[in-house]
């Protein structure tokens, strides 16, 4: 964990925000609050060292839906949504505006914890890709994708692909380990760096958001592909 890392914890419910700050500062982050969509981009603006937002849905004027499509114009910095919505298609529209986890509340103190870390853990990790990067290097190339490991970013055709920092994550392990088949409970532990505890269906909402940005046709997949009763894979 970055030492002292802010987070910015945006929720118009009080009680629950002040939750929330509790328990993060309690594991040696510092949390800055916000009440509403419209204070919440008014604070990255103003506390550029913020390095993640954990994000309510449903707040009155900009919701949070919107608040995380604009953040995305501009930043990868790890969203965490944090809703009572707890439809398989809110995760999906969540995933969709650029979220990169989702949790239904009531939560587990734990896990909320368990979620940051990975979170933070995953984004330290690409910033200091980007420190590193090397022109041209380290890059995979398949079919009419280019996969750039040190810059994060990948090309369909030369143009770039806007992917979130999951969705990349789970592109780079299937193409780097091209043939290989990875049930959804290996590809959860591996990209999320959790241990999976119950069944859930997050790893196949990303690998649908990904198809619809990689493949020609998401629907007849050339990519990304499945393997009936087992996961995923891409070939080599």
């Amino acid at each position: 964990m970055e030492k002292n890392a802010s987070i910015l914890v945006v929720d118009d419910d009080k009680e629950i925000a002040d939750l929330v700050e509790i328990y993060l500062v309690n594991d040696g982050y510092q949390v800055l609050k916000a009440s509403d969509g419209e204070q919440c981009l008014q604070t990255l603006k103003e506390h550029p060292e913020v390095r993640m937002l954990i994000l309510d849905i449903m707040m009155p004027g900009i919701d949070g839906l919107e608040v995380c499509r604009e953040i995305r114009k501009t930043s990868n910095i790890p969203i965490l949504i944090l809703s009572a919505k707890a439809e398989d298609m809110d995760k999906i529209v969540g995933f969709g505006t650029g979220a990169d986890d989702y949790l239904t509340k009531p939560f587990h103190p734990l896990e909320l914890l368990a979620r940051v870390k990975s979170q933070m853990k995953r984004y330290t990790t690409i910033q200091l890709g980007e420190e590193q990067q090397s022109a041209g290097k380290d890059e995979i190339e398949i079919q009419d994708l280019t996969i750039n490991k040190a810059a994060h970013v990948v090309k369909k055709n030369g143009k770039e692909v806007a992917l979130t920092p999951i969705e990349f994550d789970i592109l780079y392990l299937l193409a780097s380990n091209r043939d290989r088949v990875f049930s959804t409970d290996e590809i959860f532990e591996k990209v999320w760096n959790e241990k999976v505890y119950e069944v859930n269906n997050t790893v196949m909402v990303h690998i649908r958001r990904l198809r619809e940005k990689i493949e020609d046709n998401s629907r007849s997949p050339k990519i990304l592909k499945t393997v009936w009763g087992v996961g995923y894979k891409i070939e080599g």
